[in-house]
């Protein structure tokens, strides 16, 4: 079931007249009994391992809260750890390392077969894996208590807004909402159904425009000369931020609605000066899972530089490493790793981040931003390559301009008569974000007439409606 589908909202509707028309103490059922509803929507059988990573961890944070020892804390926290990222492994990754290992043995002269699963992969397993681990680590930690009624918990491990693609949310966070009396309020809808119709304008009418562009040309990319394969990546850069921010932007608006409150996932990341700042805004609840869980353990910058830089490279090994069973995802987190210990060993400090541009000139700052896209943009190359190999083909010609001619631009799977309607929906995307980066005061000015803000709903609404790219285009962090 898809945020941008008929379906979805008709389920929605339904869901939120049981949900307020429930007594407080029954919500939780509801939520609970939707959530699966909408996971079953995609495989009924991948529920099977919703609920048994549910009753593990729910167990898990029981056994802690009455651990005696350290040492006994550790044993169990271990053990969840190992049941979680044991079956992430199984259903994600157990195929990929078993390829890699026969084409180890083969560069060494050795045949082996490894043995394959070939298992289908569970939607959002990734996200409400690292979910249930932090909630784990929290209360290992002594962060939060256990949540003691099974219920909550299942509902904040399954909650349907966020559990195939996130916000990855922290238990100290979110879970207590779920106790909390949530009443319908005109000022919650309007607040959520703004979010939700900027985000379905993102995904149908940005990303899922650009879809056919970048599927066309990456899914052959020998057969394209190099202004198309700029074009393509370029594009993907905007699709792949439009429907994951989109999708974001979505399951924070439909959260409100109910009256539950998400973490922001993206802060207008193609408007930063620097890779660090990158990461500061984009899918800002992973990057901070990884700061949290895995960058301070590892020491963060509080170590020698040699060390430091060691850090860098293993988080977004990992990282890379987290978004798909692939070389091309490890290459991708390991170029922003060196991206990364690139600025640690030039800035000669450890100063991880440089916010903000106001003691530079303009015109060096939007330098500083065009480097940045460009250094994301190459990155976002082995992203969505299908291979390595696809991969340095398109960064090899990308440049080129052998073969050429500008009507190839027409066949690229983008209708001639629409070229012009993306272009006009990035610059309004583009617009929209840079004022909400530079001049919030000038937008919360304009947003506070009556007819400017209508303006702007009836504006996204017709868009959506006329100009969508509606059908089965599934978000792309799905498959993670």
């Amino acid at each position: 079931m898809l945020f941008n589908s008929t379906q979805f909202w008709f389920f929605f509707v339904f869901i939120g007249f049981v949900f307020f028309g429930l007594p407080q103490r029954f919500r939780w059922v509801a939520l609970v009994i939707a959530s699966y509803y909408f996971y079953m929507c995609w495989k009924p059988v991948y529920a099977i391992l919703l609920a048994a990573s549910t009753v593990v961890d729910y167990s898990v944070g029981q056994a802690l809260s009455r651990a005696k020892t350290q040492a006994h804390k550790k044993i169990i926290l271990c053990a969840s750890l190992l049941i979680n990222f044991g079956a992430l492994f199984a259903f994600k990754y157990s195929d990929f390392v078993g390829s890699s290992l026969e084409g180890l043995f083969g560069l060494l002269g050795m045949k082996v077969d490894m043995p394959h699963l070939h298992w289908l992969l569970p939607v959002g397993i990734s996200f409400y894996t690292f979910q249930s681990v932090s909630y784990t680590i929290d209360v290992y930690r002594g962060s939060m208590p256990a949540e003691k009624h099974f219920g909550i918990y299942a509902a904040y491990v399954t909650f349907f807004p966020q559990l195939v693609a996130g916000p990855i949310n922290r238990a100290p966070h979110l879970l207590p909402q779920f106790r909390e009396e949530k009443r319908f309020t005109l000022d919650n809808v309007r607040i959520g159904l703004r979010l939700a119709l900027w985000g379905m304008f993102k995904k149908v009418c940005v990303a899922d425009l650009l879809a056919s562009v970048v599927n066309t040309v990456y899914e052959s990319p020998t057969n394209f000369p190099g202004p198309c394969l700029l074009i393509a990546t370029i594009f993907f850069a905007i699709q792949i931020y439009c429907d994951f921010s989109g999708y974001s932007d979505i399951a924070l608006g439909v959260a409100r609605i109910l009256g539950f409150e998400l973490m922001t996932n993206f802060r207008q990341p193609y408007y930063s000066s620097s890779i660090a700042e990158f990461w500061q805004r984009w899918h800002i609840s992973l990057s901070t899972w990884f700061r949290d869980y895995l960058y301070f353990p590892l020491g963060g910058s509080r170590v020698s530089k040699f060390r430091w830089c060691l850090n860098l490279m293993i988080v977004f090994l990992v990282s890379g490493l987290w978004h798909g069973a692939n070389w091309t995802f490890i290459i991708w987190g390991a170029l922003h790793g060196v991206y990364l210990v690139g600025g640690v060993l030039l800035s000669g400090d450890k100063k991880e981040s440089k916010k903000g541009e106001s003691s530079v000139g303009l015109l060096r700052g939007a330098a500083n931003m065009l480097v940045v896209f460009a250094m994301v943009t190459v990155g976002w190359v082995f992203f969505r390559a299908n291979s390595v190999s696809d991969a340095f083909y398109v960064l090899r010609h990308a440049f080129s301009t052998r073969g050429f001619q500008p009507e190839l631009l027409f066949s690229m799977g983008i209708p001639r008569f629409e070229v012009g309607l993306a272009a006009a929906m990035i610059a309004v995307l583009m617009l929209v974000d840079g004022l909400i980066w530079k001049q919030p005061p000038l937008i919360q000015r304009f947003w506070n007439k009556t007819w400017f803000r209508w303006g702007c709903y009836a504006s996204a609404f017709y868009a959506v409606i006329f100009f969508g790219v509606f059908g089965k285009v599934q978000f792309i962090y799905f498959q993670f």
